[in-house]
């Protein structure tokens, strides 16, 4: 569906979770942009520090790309989004205006799943049109959307690359919550988190559950988070389970870091 309507679009607004910029970036979706042009969003601003967006920002723009950051939870940030995808077709809307014609931009929004798409698009939409949800594969076909008078989106489905070689890529994608929590050993994905977020941010780890001697492994360190938490079986043994989602969800909701899990 995304080979055939790319062709009748003028750019891409390629929808990345800020958390994870480098692998929201699907090897697939190449071959279907090909060279239109495109606007990078990094969504989930709210969850990741304004210094580090604006590093992830100036990357992007070194490669010769556009770039913003945004929290698409809120409309406040849509004059700028607005204004950046009027700024990417700039040419072809010049080109129309001379022979009179008020040109229609359109854009093909593409990303991961559960990068918020649908969400940036109700963001940008005078009323809901897209269906949202907060985990991956809720669009399942194409939508067309009007923003205002000039500008057409077409929200698209999540699509991951199948290829999870690089098992660090599918931790951090799972931490995120674009790989469906169904098909993932959340007690292997928490201990894994862990040893992440220990590494990137201890301080805001300790900020969270107090500070944890380094010499726990990180299961045995899930174990002393449960009883801080009162996460526990019969007889004060540590749900860990239970510990796991809750770390987890700690994570999503922007209570550990706000560091992102890639690295520049």
């Amino acid at each position: 569906m995304m080979k055939e309507e790319v062709k009748n679009v003028d750019s891409v607004v390629y929808v990345l979770d800020a958390r994870v910029p480098r692998s929201s970036l699907s090897d697939a979706f190449e071959p279907v942009i090909g060279n239109k042009s495109r606007l990078y969003v990094l969504n989930k601003a709210d969850l990741v520090s304004a210094v580090e967006l604006t590093k992830w920002v100036e990357y992007f723009r070194s490669k010769g790309a556009a770039c913003i950051y945004t929290n698409s939870a809120s409309k406040k940030d849509a004059p700028k989004i607005i204004k950046s995808l009027n700024e990417l077709n700039a040419a072809v809307i010049a080109r129309y205006r001379e022979k009179g014609v008020n040109k229609i931009v359109r854009a093909m929004v593409i990303g991961i799943p559960n990068s918020g798409k649908s969400t940036l698009i109700n963001s940008l939409a005078p009323s809901k049109r897209a269906v949202t949800g907060n985990r991956p594969g809720v669009t399942r076909g194409k939508q067309w959307i009007s923003i205002g008078r000039s500008i057409e989106l077409l929200d698209s489905p999540g699509v991951l690359y199948p290829d999870f070689s690089d098992e660090g890529k599918a931790v951090r994608l799972a931490m995120v919550g674009s790989i469906r929590d169904e098909v993932v050993d959340q007690t292997e994905l928490a201990a894994e988190a862990y040893k992440i977020i220990s590494r990137l941010d201890p301080e805001a780890l300790a900020a969270r559950y107090g500070k944890l001697p380094e010499s726990l492994s990180p299961s045995e360190a899930l174990e002393e988070i449960a009883k801080i938490r009162g996460l526990l079986q019969r007889g004060g043994v540590p749900d860990i389970p239970r510990v796991s989602q809750a770390f987890i969800n700690d994570y999503r909701k922007g209570y550990l870091t706000k560091l992102p899990l890639d690295e520049l």
